[in-house]
């Protein structure tokens, strides 16, 4: 079951840099620029504005997970119930 909350804008569904830094958490589902994919927060240092980040759903025999700057993330969003076939 996912616990992500639905954040939108009417601004073509962008955040503004200072509501994704208050709204973000860990375990959020998010969008990120230059990409389709929905990607999960693993972590958050909101002092260098930096998370840690991996695609979701993810596959357990994989563990890459990457930092992203925070201005990066374009959208927060529901993290589906989907489970990646092995």
């Amino acid at each position: 079951m996912s616990f992500s909350k639905l954040i939108e804008n009417k601004n073509n569904h962008k955040f503004q840099h200072n509501d994704i830094c208050k709204n973000l958490y860990k375990g959020a589902c998010v969008k990120i620029k230059n990409s389709q994919k929905t990607f999960q927060v693993i972590g958050i240092n909101p002092k260098s504005k930096v998370c840690w980040i991996r695609e979701w759903p993810f596959a357990l025999e994989v563990n890459k997970t990457f930092t992203l700057k925070i201005n990066q993330i374009t959208l927060q969003t529901f993290c589906s119930n989907s489970i990646t076939k092995i």
